[in-house]
């Protein structure tokens, strides 16, 4: 499967196909997670100018592409969203998430899952149709592979938990993930949610403060884990999504099926 999406004169959307693909969804990330956000880590190679991990190759990766940037050897990526499929993981050595979340409750419900992880789209490129297509074109793969749950981490950016206490707490008290789907947050890296009593949440900044990606699950009914992870590496604050389309609201569903079947 190639083309996922519908396309415009400058942008189309397909699945990575070769060895090159993949390296131009590295050099996104690059830019995007080093040197706009400043990253660092084992994963990061400054000569090549890419982000990459053992992952990589187990996954398939949804790319965003500029014709008017592109060359003939070599596509501009402005997009993309790395998915990894639970039989994936099992060759993968389990999935990414499982570094900062106990993903038990996922793992034990035996449902399909597929796991989202390193989506990021360049600074150029944000708003308008970007994010419109990768949409689209995500809905079709989850319509096509049968997916039930869709579940990774998404970020605030910096690593102080006072900093973004509002928003916090906010996602603990009113978007916790019910009880048979909850992942729980694990290891040094780990930080409580509920740092403000529920009363005392600002809810307008709250939502001023949350990235927009989580929004944006959260308006099609999705849910977070029990605490969030301080990536230290990536310097963010890390929150694990989980969205069961099975429990998507009527409106937010039909939606998301008819763009997927256009």
């Amino acid at each position: 499967m190639t083309r996922m999406s519908r396309t415009t004169s400058q942008f189309y959307v397909r699945l990575a196909e070769t060895p090159a693909d993949i390296f131009a969804a590295q050099q996104l990330r690059y830019r995007v997670f080093v040197a706009e956000l400043g990253g660092h880590g084992p994963g990061i190679d400054h000569d090549a100018q890419i982000e990459a991990d053992h992952f990589d190759p187990h996954c398939e990766h949804l790319l965003l592409i500029d014709r008017a940037k592109s060359t003939p050897t070599q596509n501009y990526v402005v997009g993309v969203y790395r998915m990894m499929m639970r039989e994936h993981a099992q060759n993968a050595g389990g999935f990414y998430s499982t570094s900062e979340y106990d993903l038990g409750a996922l793992l034990d419900c035996g449902r399909p899952l597929l796991e989202l992880g390193r989506s990021c789209v360049d600074p150029a490129y944000r708003g308008g149709t970007s994010m419109y297509l990768l949409w689209n074109a995500l809905a079709k793969f989850v319509l096509d592979r049968k997916v039930e749950i869709l579940f990774g981490v998404a970020s605030f950016h910096g690593t102080d938990p006072h900093a973004i206490a509002q928003p916090l707490s906010f996602l603990h008290h009113n978007h916790l993930a019910p009880p048979e789907l909850r992942v729980r947050a694990q290891g040094s890296g780990r930080q409580p949610m509920d740092l403000i009593a529920p009363e005392q949440i600002d809810k307008v900044a709250a939502l001023r403060d949350t990235p927009a990606l989580i929004k944006a699950y959260l308006r099609l009914g999705g849910c977070v884990g029990e605490g969030a992870f301080i990536d230290r590496d990536f310097n963010t604050i890390d929150v694990c999504l989980v969205m069961d389309t099975a429990l998507m609201n009527a409106k937010s569903r039909e939606s998301y099926t008819r763009k997927a079947g256009k």
